[in-house]
């Protein structure tokens, strides 16, 4: 049995929220279709970026595709251990692959807009993938599902995702130059946060080789 690591801030009260939700969710509602759901908000909010080109408003759209992703990803793995309908191998390959797609989405939609140059927000992208990689890696081999870092999982970083979104307006219009290379405010703050992103994959990558070569050698 795989073990769930989630130590997230909001981890508790989502799981409340998440159960009561299943309780009243119509029988014709299927964590397939769940998983499409949070697919088409990621759709939705690239949706929303791209078009705060010819309007600011569109970022509301954004917003609501963040809570559409939300619902959809969430929910759908919460459903299928609700209803005893787990499908291991299936829905792990199935919402991990749309995970994927819908991330890309996600990032490139950033890129997009005034506010965020696009190779900065490939930037963040990367170091999330490198992340989920090790999460992946963590899996097969201490078979340690790891949902959280630093206090931080999926949630928060669509919180602080939809928080920089409300800041784009502002934030976007405020410029710096580094080398000749303009950068937004915006730019700085997902700049800085794929900094975070592949410290914490440098830092887990050492901590968990280190326990695998401590484990190893004492065979």
């Amino acid at each position: 049995m795989t073990t769930r690591i989630q130590t997230n801030v909001v981890a508790l009260a989502e799981r409340a929220l998440l159960t009561k939700l299943c309780r009243v969710m119509p029988l014709w509602v299927t964590p397939d279709l769940l998983t499409l759901l949070g697919l088409a908000g990621a759709g939705v909010v690239f949706a929303g970026y791209a078009l705060s080109n010819f309007s600011l408003y569109f970022l509301g759209l954004s917003i609501f595709g963040y809570i559409l992703h939300w619902f959809g990803d969430s929910m759908d793995g919460s459903l299928a251990r609700y209803r005893h309908i787990e499908r291991p191998r299936y829905g792990f390959f199935v919402d991990h692959s749309t995970d994927a797609l819908g991330n890309m989405l996600i990032a490139s939609g950033i890129g997009l807009t005034a506010a965020v140059r696009m190779d900065a927000a490939l930037f963040a992208f990367i170091g999330y993938l490198l992340l989920s990689i090790y999460v992946f890696l963590k899996r097969q081999v201490l078979d340690e599902f790891q949902l959280s870092f630093v206090a931080l999982g999926p949630t928060e970083i669509r919180i602080i995702l939809i928080a920089i979104t409300l800041c784009m307006p502002w934030l976007g219009g405020i410029h710096f130059f580094y080398a000749d290379v303009r950068l937004s405010a915006c730019d700085v703050v997902v700049l800085f946060g794929g900094a975070i992103l592949y410290s914490l994959f440098l830092w887990s990558v050492w901590q968990t080789a280190g326990q695998l070569r401590r484990e190893e050698a004492g065979r």
